[in-house]
């Protein structure tokens, strides 16, 4: 379960804003996922709630975003979405694709809580 490393590799990119910000905690992590990253979102999520344990993240919300598979036709030019299995042009069917999108894992945006009164600083 790599995700769990991956959670860890969030938090201490999160937590490391919160503590430039001066932030009490953090709120909410918004991620974005493309279906050929090799990270699963349901185990994200599992590995979210084991990872935040003790840290400023403690009571954060996970939000995922998936992003879909892009590819640029190298024959025609044209830029489409295609399924994870099938990496050829949408317009002309030609096979020599390049992937522009949908192997990412970004971390999107922070939400980092005020010291007092947990009012929200957005980051």
């Amino acid at each position: 379960m790599h995700e769990l490393s991956v959670c860890r590799a969030l938090l201490d990119r999160a937590l490391a804003v919160a503590a430039t910000h001066e932030a009490a905690s953090i709120g909410r992590l918004v991620v974005r996922i493309g279906p050929l990253s090799g990270v699963e979102p349901g185990l994200l999520r599992e590995a979210f709630a084991i990872a935040r344990t003790g840290t400023a993240a403690a009571r954060a919300e996970l939000v995922v975003q998936r992003s879909a598979v892009r590819v640029r036709c190298e024959r025609c030019g044209a830029e489409s979405e295609c399924p994870p299995n099938r990496l050829i042009c949408s317009h002309c069917g030609d096979a020599s694709t390049q992937l522009t999108g949908g192997d990412e894992l970004l971390l999107v945006s922070v939400e980092l809580l005020a010291p007092a009164g947990d009012e929200a600083i957005a980051r």
